[in-house]
């Protein structure tokens, strides 16, 4: 069974009869220990502070059996690691490796203060946690302003905090229709006709940050923590 923010995304799971029901990731209606495994791709990222995305974390191992298993996939802030560039760099297509920066409602705060820490525990824990993740080779600058940097599609990242811009293909998605053919990344041969433009959150991961937030739980033990093609990976066990 799926579930997403997306209610668009969900209907068209159910186009091809695939379960998924609306939800928020930091407070799933399934009851806990219920899974055998769990699997977050490509979504902690969206969160914009430490600890939503360790409260995120925590939510999903609560839902695993003891014994059951989880695998996390999150965007990585190296693109280009050991000598060999991602597909997403080597997807580029022309254009400079430019930066903008736009002003939102969700940044007119520092990230930090979006959310009210829910305990003091927390805090401290995520406080160690971005102490612990810095990386000499992670070249991040943080988000001291009101300001978040608009990611350059195809290119390397210069923030870890960004936002990614996305352009809607105009009139409406048939029936059936993948949701690739609707979504076109900012730069792409399509998006040059099209509009509106909307402007993603991302928080893109360093070395180690990922397993790091793992690790800080107690009940979990990880097994995995791997690269691939961009992403930061973690497969964990429920203790």
């Amino acid at each position: 069974v799926g579930c997403d923010r997306s209610k668009n995304l969900v209907d068209i799971c159910g186009e091809k009869n695939f379960q998924a029901f609306v939800c928020d990731a930091l407070s799933v209606p399934i009851r806990s220990g219920s899974c055998d495994a769990c699997i977050s791709i490509a979504v902690i990222h969206h969160f914009s502070t430490a600890e939503r995305r360790l409260a995120a974390i925590r939510e999903l191992v609560r839902l695993l059996r003891p014994g059951g298993t989880a695998l996390i996939y999150v965007w990585a802030m190296e693109q280009e690691y050991k000598n060999q560039k991602s597909k997403y760099l080597k997807e580029k297509n022309g254009g400079k490796d430019t930066v903008e920066e736009i002003n939102t409602g969700m940044a007119q705060r520092p990230l930090s203060d979006q959310m009210p820490d829910s305990s003091s525990q927390d805090s401290a824990c995520s406080d160690r946690l971005l102490h612990d993740s810095k990386d000499e080779d992670c070249d991040a600058k943080p988000v001291t302003d009101s300001k978040l940097p608009v990611h350059t599609n195809r290119t390397s990242f210069h923030s870890q905090d960004l936002l990614v811009p996305w352009h809607l293909k105009s009139g409406t998605k048939k029936k059936g229709e993948s949701i690739d053919t609707v979504l076109f990344p900012a730069g792409s041969k399509e998006s040059q006709e099209l509009s509106p433009v909307f402007h993603r959150y991302y928080h893109v991961f360093c070395e180690g940050e990922l397993e790091a937030a793992c690790r800080s739980l107690d009940c979990v033990r990880v097994q995995k923590s791997y690269y691939d093609q961009g992403n930061w990976c973690v497969v964990l066990k429920k203790l």
